[in-house]
């Protein structure tokens, strides 16, 4: 598989840039705030949880090109708050 990969959540609440089998980057949506979020994966947990996003595992994924991830993000940070 080659990286990065993009991917949202359906409800459109969260996107994904993975990095590597053990990395990721997040923008979540949480009202008129959103939050960006660097993950190392270092657990099993975490390194289930991007397993799951790349195979898509629970049905509620959906995988995006660059330039939709890119679009998106520009919009949230233009438009919402960051989280302090």
């Amino acid at each position: 598989m080659d990286f990065p990969q993009y991917r949202k959540y359906n409800n459109d609440q969260s996107y994904f840039k993975i990095t590597g089998y053990a990395e990721l980057e997040e923008i979540k949506l949480l009202g008129r705030f959103y939050q960006h979020i660097k993950l190392q994966a270092t657990m099993l947990p975490d390194r289930n949880f991007i397993s799951d996003l790349l195979n898509d595992a629970t049905g509620n994924i959906t995988e995006i090109t660059e330039q939709e991830f890119q679009l998106q993000v520009t919009e949230i940070i233009n438009n919402k708050e960051l989280l302090p």
